[in-house]
C-alpha cells in the first residue's frame, strides 16, 4: 500500500502539467520556473526546520551540478508543455528511465566483455519506435522543435536522476537535495528572464489576477508535494512496484489533455504513447530485477528533477 504514494505523485505531476500549460499563456517559462522554486524553498525550508535538519552540506559542488542539470531540464520541460499537447510533452519526458537503461547497457557492455543484454536492448529499441511514432504528428503539426526540446529534456532528467543517486549513496538527505534544487529554480528563473530579454527591457508579467496566482501556486505546490510523495513511496514501498507506477503519469496526462484542452491524437500518437509506456515498464523491471547495477536502485532515493 505504501507504493501507492507514487500514484499520488504521478497524479500531482500531471496536475502540475495542466497548471504549467495554462500559465504559459500569461507567464514566461523563466517566471514559472522561478515561482515554482519560491514555493519549493518555503515548503521544504519549513519541513527541514521542523524535522531539526540542517541546510549545511559537505558536497556543494555535487549539489551545484545536480541543480544545474536539473533546472535546465525543468526549464526545457516547461517550455515543451506550453507548446505541445500535454500527453506528448509528459510522455517524452518520461523517457528518462530509457536513457538510464542505455547508460547501464553501455556500461555493462564495456565492463562485461561485450556481453549483450538482449531483453534490455529490445526494450530500448522499442521505445525509440514509440518516439518515432509520437514525433510524426508533431512534425506534421510544425511542432518538431518543442518535441525535440522535450526529448532533450528527458536526457538531462536522466543525468540529474543519476546525480541524485550519487548524493543519496553519499548520505545526503533527500529534503536537502530538493531544497537546493528549488533554490536553483529561483536563480535560474531570474537569470533566464534577463538573459532572454536580449538587451531589451526585462518584462515581468504581473501576478494581478486570482487566476494567475492560483496557477503559479498550483505549479509549486503540485511539484513539491509530488516530489515528497515520490520520496516516501521509494522509501517505504516496493521498488519495482513504485518505479512502474510512475508511468501512470502518462495516463493521467492523457486524460487531462483530452478533458481540459480537447487534445485529439492520431493513431500514431496513441501507438507511440503505448509503446513508450510498455518499454518503460519493461526496462524498469529489467533494471531493478535482472542486473547487478540495477539492484542499486533499491538503496537510493531516486528523486529526479521532476520525474
Amino acid at each position: 500500500m505504501q507504493s501507492l504514494w507514487m500514484l499520488f505523485a504521478s497524479f500531482m505531476f500531471a496536475v502540475m502539467g495542466v497548471c504549467v500549460k495554462l500559465a504559459s499563456e500569461e507567464f514566461s517559462t523563466s517566471e514559472m520556473v522561478m515561482y515554482r522554486g519560491i514555493v519549493g524553498v518555503i515548503v521544504l525550508g519549513v519541513i527541514i526546520r521542523a524535522q531539526g535538519g540542517s541546510f549545511r552540506t559537505s558536497m556543494p559542488m555535487a549539489h551545484f551540478w545536480r541543480c544545474l542539470i536539473g533546472v535546465i531540464s525543468l526549464w526545457l520541460w516547461y517550455y515543451s508543455i506550453g507548446n505541445l499537447p500535454l500527453a506528448t510533452a509528459m510522455t517524452l519526458n518520461y523517457l528518462s528511465p530509457i536513457w538510464i537503461a542505455v547508460w547501464l547497457f553501455a556500461m555493462g557492455w564495456w565492463h562485461a566483455r561485450n556481453q549483450v543484454k538482449w531483453p534490455l536492448l529490445v526494450a530500448v529499441a522499442m521505445s525509440f519506435v514509440g518516439v518515432t511514432l509520437l514525433l510524426r504528428p508533431a512534425f506534421d503539426s510544425n511542432q518538431l522543435v518543442p518535441a525535440l526540446v522535450a526529448l532533450f529534456s528527458s536526457v538531462l532528467t536522466a543525468m540529474a536522476y543519476m546525480q541524485v543517486r550519487k548524493l543519496g549513496l553519499a548520505g545526503e538527505p533527500e529534503n536537502r537535495v530538493v531544497f537546493y534544487f528549488a533554490v536553483m529554480n529561483i536563480v535560474a528563473g531570474l537569470a533566464g528572464n534577463y538573459l532572454f530579454a536580449g538587451g531589451k527591457p526585462v518584462v515581468w508579467h504581473p501576478v494581478n489576477t486570482a487566476h494567475g496566482a492560483l496557477l503559479l501556486l498550483g505549479i509549486g505546490v503540485c511539484a513539491t508535494s509530488a516530489q515528497i510523495a515520490m520520496t516516501r513511496a521509494y522509501r517505504l514501498g516496493q521498488t519495482l512496484v513504485v518505479a512502474n507506477l510512475q508511468y501512470t503519469g502518462i495516463v493521467f496526462s492523457s486524460i487531462w489533455g483530452v478533458l481540459v484542452f480537447g487534445d485529439v491524437f492520431s493513431w500514431h500518437s496513441w501507438a507511440g504513447i503505448a509503446i513508450i509506456l510498455a518499454s518503460g515498464v519493461a526496462t524498469t523491471f529489467y533494471n531493478t530485477r535482472n542486473t547487478e547495477r540495477g539492484k542499486a536502485i533499491a538503496n537510493t532515493d531516486p528523486i529526479a528533477s521532476e520525474v
